[in-house]
């Protein structure tokens, strides 16, 4: 049974850092691209970063890129989002997601090319 478990989501004020976590299990992690989606209330879940199987490559979307860093640990079967600098706008439901080489050719911003998903963490950012 596969699962992806996030954590370390909670409330902070704006200009604060979180560390967000996933653990999975039940795959073989280190052949799976890992990625942070997050869902804001009344919109659409939204790509946030991706990191290659071998962390060789790494790409964020453009409203955190200086502030977020994704990583893994292929030994531990773990990948995290370091967020600094916080902003209201990125209070949002953070799920990390799995996605195989099956579906590459759909690309590493589109939902349904991940096969796996965690049950999300939220995190808020007060002003």
């Amino acid at each position: 049974q596969v699962q992806l478990v996030e954590s370390g989501g909670g409330l902070v004020q704006a200009g604060d850092s979180l560390r967000l976590s996933c653990a999975a299990s039940g795959i073989t992690f280190s052949r799976y691209t890992m990625a942070w989606f997050r869902q804001a209330p009344g919109k659409e879940r939204e790509f946030v970063a991706t990191v290659s199987w071998s962390s060789g490559s790494t790409y964020y979307t453009d409203s955190v890129k200086g502030r977020f860093t994704i990583s893994r640990d292929n030994a531990k079967n773990t990948v995290s989002l370091q967020m600094n600098s916080l902003k209201p706008e990125d209070t949002a439901v953070y799920y990390c997601a799995a996605q195989s080489s099956k579906t590459y050719y759909l690309g590493f911003r589109n939902l349904r090319g991940y096969e796996y998903w965690g049950q999300g963490t939220q995190v808020t950012v007060s002003s």
